[in-house]
């Protein structure tokens, strides 16, 4: 049913760094990653080099921008085309105190006209897709007709995607990552707007952490965002180009993910970053599989060790691979 990338990556603050993206590319090459939130007003003020930067193996790539001022929001979605992102998408989903505080994030569902005005700006601005990430709703304006008007809005101004977190945001009471957990989920009034507005691709996200689950959503949705999942287990993505993007070659293992991820940490580090902050989000590779908790702390040695710690962390993931083997055997 997709008329659009079936599978993508959420973006997500202090998670879709470059550094996290590239290794994530290198699990999945089809699978539509998205940048952490850049603010079209820090745009506007001149650190857009390294705001926008990102290498070119990320593509599919989207750039998730931040803001209420429909010319501002042109501007950086012109500045993000213009660098090769792929898309540019809008958040109108972030329930965070600073985000509301810039009036921008998920308060701006209750100002669908807003929104409007700068999903037409963006289009008028790029050639490539314009997308909007939301929420079903935002404290006690979350009846479905509230998100029915919100999309007709935006879909009216152009909007080429609408991704819908199916949770509502409290934006007062609840935390960021409670927000993230507390709301119920309420898949159902997604799947009806897409019924409702079959010529718009419309993306659920919202609580997957299983490939099973993802191809059930894709019987009533375009398309599936995985966040967290994702985050928690990055081998969650090695399975996607071949069930969802029909790709037909063999996925590659773990260890030739973090192989051929190990030049581009040195590469990074070369360029200035902390290897901690390069490193920090591979540990998960690893999850529920022998040798995970053994290659956590090799990672947490690599501030000090540079890549000679992550060898030695994929010699104790094989080592204790063996042994477990070895015990089932028996």
């Amino acid at each position: 049913m997709s008329r659009c990338p079936p599978v993508s990556v959420a973006p997500m603050m202090d998670v879709t760094d470059a550094h996290t993206r590239w290794l994530y590319r290198r699990i999945s090459r089809r699978v539509l990653l998205y940048t952490e939130m850049v603010t079209a007003q820090a745009l506007d003020k001149g650190d857009a080099p390294r705001l926008l930067a990102y290498d070119p193996v990320e593509h599919p790539i989207a750039l998730q921008l931040g803001g209420d001022d429909p010319t501002l929001l042109a501007q950086g979605a012109r500045m993000g085309a213009d660098v090769g992102y792929d898309e540019i998408n809008l958040n109108v989903g972030c329930p965070s105190p600073r985000v509301q505080k810039g009036s921008f994030g998920a308060c701006l569902m209750l100002s669908p006209e807003v929104v409007a005005e700068g999903v037409a700006a963006m289009k008028a601005a790029v050639d490539v897709p314009v997308t909007v990430k939301c929420r079903i709703g935002v404290d006690d304006h979350d009846r479905y007709e509230d998100l029915r008007r919100f999309a007709d809005a935006v879909v009216a101004a152009g909007a080429d995607r609408l991704t819908v977190h199916a949770r509502k945001a409290w934006l007062q009471g609840l935390s960021p990552k409670q927000n993230r957990n507390v709301p119920p989920l309420r898949y159902e009034e997604v799947h009806r707007l897409a019924r409702e507005l079959p010529d718009v691709p419309i993306e659920i996200n919202g609580g997957f952490v299983d490939l099973d689950a993802v191809a059930d959503q894709l019987e009533h949705v375009d398309a599936v965002m995985i966040g967290r999942g994702v985050w928690h287990d990055p081998w969650l993505l090695a399975d996607v180009d071949r069930r969802f993007f029909g790709e037909t070659g063999p996925a590659p293992t773990r260890e030739d993910v973090l192989e051929d991820w190990i030049p581009f940490v040195e590469r990074r580090v070369a360029e200035g970053h902390k290897i901690q902050h390069v490193v920090r989000h591979a540990g998960p590779i690893y999850a529920g599989q022998p040798g995970a908790k053994a290659f956590k702390r090799a990672l947490a040695r690599a501030h000090k060790e540079g890549s000679k710690a992550i060898l030695e962390g994929i010699e104790a993931v094989r080592l204790a691979r063996a042994a477990w083997s070895e015990r089932k055997a028996g």
